[in-house]
């Protein structure tokens, strides 16, 4: 279902449309800004304990993949050497 559009955004649009210039472009960066504070004050930063509990099981499990992984081509060069010699 689609939304109507509100008044504030239909402003916004047509304050857009009618800012041209360096000034607008100005006031687009400020607007921005603004609205990139706002967002960023809606995060939730993971803690000092998640941060390193996820890194340590992210490492962990590459160095399991790279083992692994090494270990199959290892057995598969053994492989191919034993089938062309």
């Amino acid at each position: 279902m689609a939304k109507k559009k509100s008044k504030k955004a239909a402003e916004k649009q047509v304050a857009q449309a009618q800012a041209t210039g360096l000034m607008g472009k100005i006031k687009e960066l400020m607007q921005f800004f603004e609205e990139s504070k706002v967002e960023i004050k809606k995060v939730v930063w993971p803690t000092r304990k998640e941060t390193i509990t996820t890194c340590v099981a992210v490492l962990v499990v590459s160095v399991v993949i790279a083992l692994y992984l090494g270990v199959v081509d290892l057995a598969f060069t053994k492989i191919v050497e034993v089938v062309l010699s």
